[in-house]
């Protein structure tokens, strides 16, 4: 099996059981919606308040809502041996474990995303700022979701391995939260989102290129 094919399993198969857990995925969503809108019920109705607070606020709820997921990523393969055995396929691991991130994103983050212009709408942001929200989002939550991997992959079979698994996420997507954030302010402050949205690319690919090759690793390393 090569590469193509390999990611072509890996994200059929993953997708295929993420629709026999419809309400995992849900959980995720209505964690991302219920954060993002609790804050207007909770602060003072002031429309210049939430539409400077809305981009943060989004972005910590997509980030805390796909840190919900992460832990199963890679667990249940790992406790009925599927993924020893994906491990010592013919198939290149790092092809497999890219289309198994990929499906987790497709179940996970993208709908993050498609819901982000109704968190833009509560909060009162303009169509231009909803639209860069968007882009940031659709940007940013691949590399959440390959930082999220590899994470997955290293706190695989450890005690307390969901709250070990949020540690060593957070502190790296801060910087992805920073730019995600920032994309929004910068645009609404007339200064541009280009210089956000190139890192946060630049980003995505470099997360995409070298994640596969780092989570097969870390894989490998959890068996060891």
């Amino acid at each position: 099996m090569n590469a193509g094919a390999a990611i072509a399993w890996g994200l059929r198969r993953d997708l295929a059981l993420a629709m026999r857990s419809r309400a995992e995925v849900a959980i995720v969503l209505a964690f991302f919606l219920l954060v993002t809108s609790m804050f207007p019920l909770g602060l003072e109705p002031d429309p210049a308040l939430l539409s400077k607070i809305a981009p943060g606020i989004a972005w910590v709820a997509a980030l805390l809502a796909s840190l919900l997921g992460l832990p199963r990523l890679f667990a249940g393969d790992h406790a009925d041996g599927s993924l020893e055995q994906l491990a010592l396929a013919d198939a290149p691991l790092p092809a497999l474990v890219a289309g198994k991130v990929l499906a987790h994103w497709v179940a996970t983050g993208l709908p993050l995303v498609l819901l982000a212009p109704l968190a833009g709408i509560q909060f009162g942001l303009e169509p231009a700022a909803i639209g860069i929200l968007v882009a940031t989002l659709a940007l940013g939550t691949p590399v959440l979701a390959w930082l999220g991997a590899i994470g997955a992959a290293l706190t695989l079979g450890t005690r307390g391995g969901a709250a070990l698994l949020a540690l060593l996420v957070l502190p790296l997507a801060v910087p992805v939260l920073v730019f995600g954030a920032g994309a929004v302010e910068s645009s609404r402050a007339g200064l541009g989102a280009q210089a956000h949205l190139s890192l946060l690319g630049a980003g995505a690919i470099l997360s995409m290129v070298f994640g596969p090759f780092v989570t097969a690793l870390a894989v490998r390393i959890s068996f060891e």
